[in-house]
């Protein structure tokens, strides 16, 4: 990939592992008496001149620019002035991502121009194209005006798609997705690029992507972009839903007649299962019984209404939070059936499976039409109701009609694909993700249909009308049920998917019983290392109570949740941080604090490291009645079963072992923020994507 005359600058920038996976095996050069940035050669390599060789940021943009104009060369050899504004866009916009500057500091004067959200005028192109034309092999300087008014119009479809995988990763889903320029930051605390240099452990919440993850869906953007250059825009996103599809339905062991149903979100996944029992046969009043909505997705109450959950839809549209979704039925009754006490102590799974059947037979004797929810698992890892209670709920009553729609909430994935196949058999949807367990991009979810749920497309009654603010019809299987439904494709969820998939594939390659092994493994010595801290309390794991299954993983609680000892409780025994400082510490421990602690502090090493944890679940705590706690959660994800690419070559006995001292990092890590929770109270630190001063290698978890 290098050649030898790269200079450290210049290796230094190579190293990180966004540019890293973009640049594959391309060959790179330098020429100091190249008076350009860069140029891409006829054979596409890519010549660096000396221009590109000033500030680490800007021999980024550069060397990001010439890795996009290479690969489109290729692709499109005789469209290379449209090749060249293509890249451009996606370099300008990499820029404004990468540094968060202004415009006065962009290093080309096209960039302000090129990130706009509409295509500049014909004469902008024009003025442009003098500053592109020489980067790239046996393009004439001088165009003709009129070419420039066709570009313009080519440019404006080919518009949406422009730009770095990371920027369109954040698209189509809601605004939790959208990146903080000042931290390079999601919502979430996540990074559409990889980030190996913070140690995650979040995959009950949300994971930046690593390598693996990235790699995948810039194969897929490049794809998207080589069919809308060839003229094949739609074909080539028809073929990416379609195989995004059979994937996951390879994945859980889908058969013929069964579907997949593509989601921005799990919430997203309730509000189609919703739809879908409204098509039931009978057309009866719908009550739907949601297990622990505490501990699943915060818009779930709202979407299992068939109301907006939110106030921008996945598509983009602006709704209003609460309001009515047009087409739902208006009188869905929502009954909660809650897995915690007052006091957070989890319910006897006897009160639990008694109640959803007590509830499930009122609703169908008065002639109601009821979804019942299985939660497959929840925040802190709760299952319920148990298999032999659903069955009962869904016996045959005479007089009642069909029985009820079961779906199942596996939106954290932490079972097994057969455990899947069996749901599937029983007649059951069930909502998963990509973006839990297996540590995909947040906001990739799918709901699986069973065949008798699947046949319901097929007949004369539409998904309600509201849905086309939500979804495209290629997200769904075929049927006249959705017809009405928008044409078009969801890019940002394509994407997402595509680095999910990466990592479930990687996943999958592991035999089930390693798979039990290395996780508990890890999760014995977590639970030791959590319980051997007097700031930390440990709530008790629960095991999901599943059918035997030789080999199976999914017996085990892969997220341990615990409470942090508030700093001003010594001596008054163990008295936990309430929800808006667990909410805090959540956030400073994905922050680099270096400058904030006293350099005699003897764990003040610690301070620049980034540690991702589970965001803080609001619990009850025992013996503090009308107190809300927040308890963070260190999870095991795929990622951590099947390793990821910058731990290549390091036996997994090693590695294993490295990722448990990193949970101690993190515990040492929470103390030092106990230690000064004042000063850095008063400080206000915020989350970034580096630690400031980055130098990758000296800063990789240990």
């Amino acid at each position: 990939m290098f050649a030898h005359t790269l200079t450290q600058e210049l290796l230094r920038v190579l190293e990180r592992p966004d540019l890293r996976v973009i640049a594959g095996e391309r060959q790179i050069a330098l020429d100091p008496a190249l008076d350009l940035p860069f140029r891409v050669q006829p054979t596409g390599a890519i010549v660096l001149g000396l221009p590109a060789q000033g500030q680490q940021e800007e021999t980024a943009f550069f060397l990001r620019h010439a890795l996009e104009l290479a690969p489109l060369l290729e692709i499109v050899p005789h469209r290379a002035l449209c090749a060249a504004f293509c890249a451009a866009r996606t370099a300008a916009l990499f820029w404004y991502l990468d540094t968060g500057r202004s415009d006065a500091d962009a290093p080309a004067t096209w960039v302000p121009q090129m990130a706009q959200a509409q295509v500049p005028p014909p004469s902008a192109l024009q003025q442009i194209w003098q500053a592109l034309a020489p980067l790239q092999p046996d393009v004439p300087r001088h165009v003709g005006t009129d070419r420039f008014a066709a570009l313009h119009d080519a440019l404006r479809g080919l518009w949406p798609i422009l730009g770095p995988t990371e920027n369109l990763m954040a698209t189509g889903g809601d605004a939790r997705l959208a990146v903080d320029p000042a931290t390079g930051l999601n919502h979430y605390g996540c990074s559409h690029r990889p980030r190996p240099w913070a140690i995650t452990f979040a995959s009950s919440t949300a994971s930046s992507l690593s390598e693996r993850g990235f790699a995948g869906a810039e194969t897929a953007r490049l794809s998207l972009l080589a069919g809308a250059l060839h003229g094949r825009g739609e074909e080539a996103a028809c073929a990416l839903d379609t195989d995004i599809q059979a994937d996951i339905a390879a994945h859980f062991g889908l058969v013929a007649g069964e579907g997949v149903v593509l989601a921005p979100s799990g919430t997203d996944c309730e509000l189609y299962a919703l739809a879908l029992a409204s098509l039931a046969p009978g057309g009866r009043p719908l009550s739907n019984i949601v297990l622990a909505p505490e501990e699943t997705g915060s818009g779930v109450p709202l979407a299992a209404m068939g109301c907006h959950f939110a106030n921008d839809t996945a598509l983009g549209h602006g709704v209003t939070r609460g309001a009515p979704i047009a087409g739902f039925p208006i009188d869905t009754l929502v009954v909660n059936v809650p897995m915690r006490d007052a006091e957070g102590h989890v319910r006897p799974v006897a009160d639990v499976d008694a109640e959803a059947c007590r509830l499930t037979h009122e609703m169908r004797a008065a002639g109601r039409h009821v979804l019942l929810h299985r939660l497959d698992l929840s925040k802190t890892g709760l299952l319920a109701p148990g298999l032999p209670a659903l069955e009962q709920a869904c016996a045959p009553m005479d007089g009642m009609g069909d029985g009820p729609d079961v779906v199942v909430d596996a939106c954290q994935a932490r079972l097994d694909p057969m455990r899947v196949r069996d749901y599937l058999d029983r007649g059951w949807m069930v909502m998963v993700t990509g973006s839990k367990f297996f540590t995909g991009p947040p906001f990739c979810g799918a709901l699986l249909l069973p065949a008798g749920v699947r046949r319901r497309l097929d007949g004369p009654r539409p998904v309600p009308v509201g849905l086309e603010d939500y979804s495209y019809r290629h997200a769904w299987p075929r049927g006249g049920a959705v017809a009405g439904l928008p044409a078009g494709h969801n890019i940002g969820l394509i994407l997402r998917w595509c680095a999910a998939l990466a990592e479930m594939a990687a996943f999958s390659r592991i035999p089930r019983a390693t798979v039990h092994d290395r996780l508990r493994g890890f999760l014995s010595a977590v639970s030791a290392r959590i319980m051997a801290e007097p700031a930390l309390e440990l709530l008790p794991p629960v095991r999901p109570e599943r059918v035997p299954m030789e080999g199976a993983w999914d017996t085990l609680p892969t997220i341990m949740c615990f409470f942090v000892r508030a700093p001003d409780c010594d001596g008054e025994g163990f008295r936990p941080l309430a929800l808006p400082d667990a909410r805090r510490l959540y956030a400073w421990l994905n922050t680099d604090l270096s400058g904030l602690i006293p350099p005699d502090d003897p764990d003040v090493a610690l301070a620049c490291l980034l540690c991702h944890v589970g965001q803080p679940v609001p619990l009850a705590h025992p013996g503090l009645p009308g107190m809300v706690a927040g308890a963070l959660r260190i999870s095991a994800g795929a990622r951590l079963v099947a390793g990821e690419p910058s731990h290549e070559g390091m036996d997994p006995t090693e590695r294993l072992r490295r990722e448990v001292r990193n949970v101690g990092r993190i515990v040492d890590k929470i103390n030092l923020i106990l230690r000064h929770w004042s000063r850095l109270s008063m400080a206000a630190p915020v989350q970034t994507y580096l630690p400031h001063g980055w130098q990758a290698r000296a800063i990789l978890p240990a």
